[in-house]
């Protein structure tokens, strides 16, 4: 089994700075270019299935990382959702003002979400870092068991919290929940799977650069497409 796992692309909160969690808010232009931009890269995959989250941007990511493949292979690829591997749920937070210049949050500890997030526990109608790490590790070792998938290549459009929460256990320091950042919007971590065992790829190939992006589209495009990271508008 391979997988190739993907944090969806750019909305509208996200460029404003603002909490997103399970607000179904669709791609916006910048994001359905920059997940168009990564299904080229990755055309030359064979993809058997798309597993993603039920919410807009991610199967929206979801299937447009995947038309360049089912253009080249000439076949439909199949797509499942499951929720258990939607976005951290910030309840009455969500639309909420995250950054320095538009902070809304009523939370004094709400650093905390990037310090120490495994202690994290959100908004009262929401859920925790740890609520998120129970269900998307019930997700992901289910997928690693499952018989039917041993030969199968996977995308997997998910969102930044729960894909670090669902990799932590991959991770070569587990103590650090967000690895010094939150996945860029469309990067890709691929991971191999042999005999139920999940190994991670380093992440110099994983990167949505692998693929020949430089090359086939030009920094310039890159450029416009891979925005600056701002740590806490990307949730």
């Amino acid at each position: 089994m391979k997988l190739y796992i993907i944090r969806h692309g750019e909305t509208k909160l996200n460029a404003l700075g603002r909490l997103q969690g399970w607000t179904d808010e669709p791609l916006n232009q910048n994001g359905k270019d920059l997940a168009i931009i990564t299904g080229e890269a990755l055309k030359e995959i064979p993809f058997d299935l798309v597993i993603t989250s039920p919410l807009k941007r991610a199967r929206e990511t979801g299937e447009l990382t995947v038309a360049a493949s089912e253009k080249n292979f000439g076949r439909k690829i199949p797509i499942i959702e499951d929720r258990r591997i939607m976005e951290f749920n910030w309840g009455c937070w969500e639309g909420l003002g995250c950054l320095e210049n538009n902070f809304e949050v009523p939370d004094p500890n709400y650093n905390i979400f990037y310090t120490d997030a495994f202690h994290y526990q959100g908004s009262p109608d929401g859920e925790s870092v740890a609520d998120v790490m129970e269900r998307t590790a019930d997700f992901f070792n289910e997928l690693i068991a499952n018989p039917d998938y041993q030969d199968k290549t996977i995308l997997i459009a998910t969102h930044g919290c729960a894909l670090r929460a669902m990799l932590n256990p991959l991770y070569e320091n587990r103590d650090s929940f967000w690895q010094e950042h939150v996945p860029y919007n469309c990067a890709v971590t691929i991971i191999d799977v042999q005999n139920g065992q999940a190994k991670r790829r380093p992440r110099r190939e994983s990167n949505p650069y692998i693929c020949g992006l430089g090359a086939r589209f030009g920094c310039e495009r890159l450029k416009r497409a891979f925005k600056p990271l701002r740590l806490k508008s990307q949730i």
